[in-house]
């Protein structure tokens, strides 16, 4: 019979991961980057650095992805919930690993706010996880949604400039939506749009300050 983690557990757990999240070069990818090594495109300075500033706002998505699913499995009600909040943080853990990967190729860095975004979204987490599993499912749905929306712009103003970059986005772009979806069939809670338009009013503030920060 596998051993029953109590809460104290599962926080020590969290504090691992938030560490590993947190330190550059520490998350290695499970699967490798989804592109060919050969493909690398020829970027002048400008595409260079709005690429990589995509890329910085796109591995602070993923860093904040590791806060909601840790915060929500720490407080969420079922235990079949908090496994599946578990799983959907480490199978994001490779996400965050090939945005490090391309910002180093782009000789860039991740963001100086991660450690804040971090924990935001993991006090978040813990809240919706907290209000019910309905809502903490509805929550991820809503969020996954968001970080596709900003998926689908950044794929548009990369527009094929860099295949890299593109075949990444890509992948995590087909991730998030089926992670949305699997939240919803699990008997998440949609929703309603006003709260939505809040949820997209607060990432503005994030991928503007983490663009350059």
């Amino acid at each position: 019979m596998p051993r029953s983690h109590s809460f104290s557990d599962r926080l020590v757990a969290h504090l691992d991961n938030a560490l590993k999240t947190l330190t550059p070069g520490a998350v290695q990818a499970r699967q490798p980057l989804p592109v060919d090594d050969q493909d690398i495109p020829a970027l002048d300075t400008a595409q260079t650095q709005h690429i990589a500033g995509l890329m910085r706002i796109n591995h602070t998505g993923e860093v904040c992805a590791q806060g909601l699913y840790q915060g929500q499995a720490l407080t969420a009600k079922l235990a079949q919930v908090r496994e599946d909040m578990d799983q959907a943080a480490e199978e994001e853990l490779d996400h965050l690993a090939w945005c490090e990967q391309r910002l180093n190729e782009l000789n860039s860095r991740t963001s100086f706010l991660n450690p804040i975004f971090y924990g935001l979204s993991y006090a978040m987490g813990a809240m919706a996880g907290m209000a019910g599993d309905r809502w903490s499912l509805g929550f991820v749905a809503a969020t996954e949604d968001q970080v596709s929306a900003h998926l689908r712009d950044h794929l548009n103003q990369i527009d094929r400039q860099d295949p890299r970059s593109t075949a990444i986005l890509e992948r995590m772009l087909a991730d998030e939506e089926r992670h949305a979806e699997h939240a919803l069939a699990a008997g998440g809670q949609a929703f309603p749009t006003p709260v939505k338009r809040l949820m997209t009013e607060v990432s503005k503030v994030m991928t503007k300050t983490v663009y350059r920060v």
